[in-house]
């Protein structure tokens, strides 16, 4: 194998395969990237057997062949190496690398025992705006269950539906104590509606990816979704990232988010949360609480936390409230994990009573967001 490239193309095909190594005591090749000539470009694949990554550069490829290089390595060494044209050379005992007045050689292990990666016979394909799905997805991932008890839940559930004149794509998650769910348009039509469990690892990894090419003018603006019955493959220009998905069935969530209210609060989101972060100074350690007093005669909601041992603290935050008066006790965490997922400058908090979930929305903007979360029963 003998190939020349520019670094910055170098570099971007490990930026986005070499994270995905992990050290596999019993697979140690899973810590290398495959190197693969395909006709007149340069093709990078790696993979944790849960999820694979292809990913092709442009290059100049003057003797066919393939190699498997250390990923950490690799990408750690052409981090420093000068804008400048690269060649690879294999060799018997590793691979020589020339870029400017560098030259090095990395041993690395014979592409024969590199794992198969199977193509994907595809079944259904979905097209989506790259920025609404990467903003979708920092609203749902942070809310993943991390228990493998129910493995269902340490993934995201996307439903691909007909909406009014559009498709729309749902996704959600939630690890029992809150619930987050957000709505994006598809550029391609659903026939038929489905829907299926997404790993949050894997959905994990597609941010990253997208992230890389944030910066590229080149990079497309939308990405495709292909499935098969039990794999799923993310397409978004020279990447392709493979993943089982999970099997199962999601919880219907709908039937948590409540629909009717004792009391209703508008407020600025900007004030609220640092409200809440002044009252979290005085929680108590390990509950996370914060009490929520609501006092529609007032407009004013009291953010509460006592501690034995610090002290406490009472933040008064105006708003647009109506109903009763009411109160809740809530982990500040969870809260604040929602309140930072939308971007709305007012947020509306809708609750029934103490031991009722509660429901969080972005007020007057166009985001299609919904957060739940639950009470901590006193």
């Amino acid at each position: 194998m003998k190939l020349s490239c520019t670094r910055e193309n170098l570099f971007q095909g490990l930026s986005i395969t070499s994270h995905l190594s992990n050290k596999n005591v019993n697979l140690p090749i899973l810590q290398n990237v495959l190197v693969k000539t395909e006709g007149g470009s340069i093709k990078f694949t790696s993979t944790n057997l849960e999820i694979a990554i292809h990913c092709i550069i442009r290059g100049k490829v003057e003797e066919q062949g393939e190699y498997t290089i250390p990923s950490k390595l690799f990408y750690d060494y052409v981090s420093l190496l000068p804008n400048e044209i690269v060649t690879l050379i294999n060799q018997d005992e590793g691979v020589d690398i020339f870029c400017g007045s560098y030259e090095t050689t990395i041993k690395g292990l014979p592409s024969s025992d590199f794992p198969l990666i199977p193509s994907v016979q595809a079944q259904r394909s979905y097209s989506i705006p790259v920025d609404d799905f990467k903003k979708a997805l920092s609203q749902v991932l942070f809310s993943v269950a991390t228990n493998e008890s129910r493995p269902e839940l340490t993934g995201i559930c996307a439903k691909f539906k007909k909406g009014d004149g559009e498709s729309l794509l749902t996704l959600a998650s939630t690890d029992s104590y809150r619930l987050s769910e957000s709505t994006l348009p598809l550029i391609s039509q659903v026939d038929q509606e489905e829907t299926v469990i997404f790993p949050a690892r894997t959905l994990v990894e597609v941010n990253r990816i997208l992230s890389v090419f944030k910066d590229d003018v080149e990079s497309p603006s939308s990405l495709t979704v292909q499935l098969s019955e039990n794999q799923v493959v993310f397409v978004f220009g020279p990447v392709e990232i493979i993943s089982r998905m999970i099997e199962g069935y999601y919880p219907d969530y709908q039937q948590i988010i409540p629909s009717t209210f004792q009391t209703e609060a508008v407020v600025d989101r900007t004030d609220f949360i640092k409200s809440i972060k002044t009252a979290s100074l005085f929680s108590r350690t390990g509950l996370y609480d914060v009490t929520l007093e609501f006092f529609p005669d007032k407009q004013q909601i009291h953010v509460k936390a006592l501690d034995a041992n610090r002290g406490k603290n009472t933040t008064i935050c105006m708003g647009n409230l109506s109903g009763q008066t009411n109160n809740v006790t809530v982990n500040y965490r969870y809260l604040l994990d929602g309140l930072n997922a939308m971007t709305s400058e007012q947020i509306q908090f809708q609750m029934i009573d103490a031991s009722n979930p509660c429901l969080i929305l972005p007020k007057g903007s166009h985001e299609s967001y919904r957060y739940v979360v639950m009470p901590i029963r006193q």
